[in-house]
């Protein structure tokens, strides 16, 4: 899907990793997002829920895992990121619906959610500029090498990037996409 005039894929440019296999309840590859990951803001009026979240098939040496939504069709030159986990368990195989949010009891101890681009910790839904293309929502599954990530809750989505990129086993994704 990618074209002149949209970006590549998010993790396009990284190293190609073993795959592993993402699912969901909530989202579908090439599917319109429903209204439940949709944000509230900026005339949207969704649930500014994050998907459930189920995967397998991790490398045996898998010690973590992190989940990322990025946006790359975002009119902001670097995309816009929607929600970073880090630190997830490697005993872990899924998360349930609203799991990302700010304040949640649905993450597994010792979870990290890294601030969005909305300045706010926790999954913030899809809001594309009203009239633009539909954008696309990259949902990776990253299995990791390292059971903690060495980021904390204030580190840049781009700092979670980097330490991605060096300990990532295994990827899988899910872009569904939504506009207005």
């Amino acid at each position: 899907m990618t074209s002149p005039d949209r970006p590549p894929l998010t993790f396009s440019y990284f190293p190609e990793v073993a795959s592993i296999d993402l699912t969901s309840t909530d989202v579908t590859d090439g599917a319109t997002l429903s209204s439940s990951q949709v944000a509230n803001i900026m005339g949207y009026d969704g649930s500014n829920q994050s998907p459930q979240l189920s995967w397998s098939g991790a490398p045996a040496e898998t010690k973590s895992f992190a989940v990322t939504v990025h946006d790359p069709d975002a009119p902001t030159g670097s995309g816009f990121w929607h929600w970073l986990a880090v630190d997830i368990p490697a005993d872990v195989s899924s998360l349930p619906s609203g799991a990302g949010a700010a304040d949640s009891t649905a993450l597994p101890q010792g979870v990290v959610q890294i601030r969005n681009d909305a300045g706010t910790w926790g999954y913030v839904g899809s809001a594309p500029p009203p009239g633009d293309v539909p954008h696309r929502y990259v949902h990776t599954l990253h299995a990791l090498d390292v059971e903690h990530l060495d980021v904390d809750r204030d580190s840049s989505p781009a700092a979670v990037g980097f330490n991605l990129r060096f300990h990532a086993l295994a990827r899988g994704q899910i872009v569904p996409i939504f506009g207005s």
